[in-house]
């Protein structure tokens, strides 16, 4: 059974999905503004630059889904492009098709939850493609015929030719069936190809791991970083950060630019649908911090890293 930095485990009981699904806690539900509720934009791209994979580059797909650029490398992170995830309907459409993406170097998995770890594309991107998975996930790829896979445990890397990836710790939890809680880690990934150096996340709550991962990896160069499902507090403060986490998440690691993520794709927790940009740039201005290194990019835009 794995735990957090701080040793702690996810403690949320179905009942307490049950005591926030039917608006039971003392945290009540506010009331949807329709003027609020729309989804993230998304701009066509047809994937043909990204195809020569000569810039060093991140493209939003959606969600959590992040194509990284760098050392003339193409990796894809936590690749979601089914149209449904159980019950919800995607909102917006991928930014990238899977046909338009360039060769896939190696697909990296943050955790095993199904918004992140989707079968479907998995094995739409498979079997000749390297996955990189936390410990206790190796079993599941083989199952699958993704034979290439390599574990990793936080601080280990793997190196493929032009770039390093690093497992780093996160605050967060697993759980894929009814019995298998926290018997596969979770992370996100530092991707280096000795000019530039980026971050993701994958899931997470604010944890005091930002700081030793800027310190022991960085400078980070661009470190992408969700927004959005965080409310209500009270069950997602432990394992999602809401919009001031991450700014201070951005600010411990030392970054130069923040990449904006998860939000906006899926109907996924109580918050407003537009309200993670709009609360990032007002603690953004609160902070005082420089405009010009915020990026909450569209679904399918491409951030351009020199």
């Amino acid at each position: 059974m794995y735990t957090n930095l701080d040793g702690s485990r996810n403690d949320k009981t179905l009942v307490d999905v049950l005591k926030w699904k039917l608006d039971l806690s003392d945290e009540k539900r506010p009331p949807r503004d329709p003027s609020r509720d729309t989804p993230a934009p998304r701009i066509a791209n047809d994937g043909a630059l990204l195809r020569r994979a000569d810039r060093p580059a991140l493209t939003w797909i959606g969600h959590a889904t992040y194509l990284i650029q760098l050392g003339g490398r193409s990796i894809l992170v936590d690749p979601m492009f089914s149209e449904r995830l159980f019950a919800l309907r995607r909102l917006v459409d991928p930014g990238l098709a899977v046909e338009a993406l360039p060769k896939i170097d190696a697909v990296l998995v943050t955790h095993n939850h199904r918004d992140h770890m989707d079968a479907p594309s998995l094995r739409r991107l498979g079997p000749r493609t390297r996955f990189i998975v936390p410990k206790g996930l190796a079993a599941w790829f083989r199952r699958e015929h993704l034979d290439d896979v390599v574990e990793l445990g936080w601080w280990e890397h793997h190196d493929l030719a032009g770039a390093r990836i690093t497992f780093v710790p996160s605050h967060h939890w697993s759980q894929r069936g009814p019995f298998d809680r926290n018997t596969s880690l979770w992370g996100g990934f530092v991707v280096e190809d000795g000019t530039h150096r980026v971050y993701h996340s994958g899931d997470t709550a604010y944890f005091e791991g930002f700081r030793d991962i800027g310190r022991r990896l960085g400078p980070i160069d661009a470190a992408m970083l969700p927004i959005g499902a965080y409310e209500p507090r009270w069950f997602m403060k432990a394992q999602h950060m809401n919009p001031d986490d991450a700014v201070r998440a951005f600010i411990d690691l030392g970054a130069r630019r923040f990449a904006a993520m998860h939000w906006g794709t899926f109907r996924l927790t109580d918050e407003q649908l537009s309200d993670p940009p709009l609360h990032t740039r007002e603690r953004w201005s609160a902070e005082r911090l420089d405009e010009a290194r915020l990026a909450i990019p569209a679904i399918g835009e491409t951030l351009l890293l020199e």
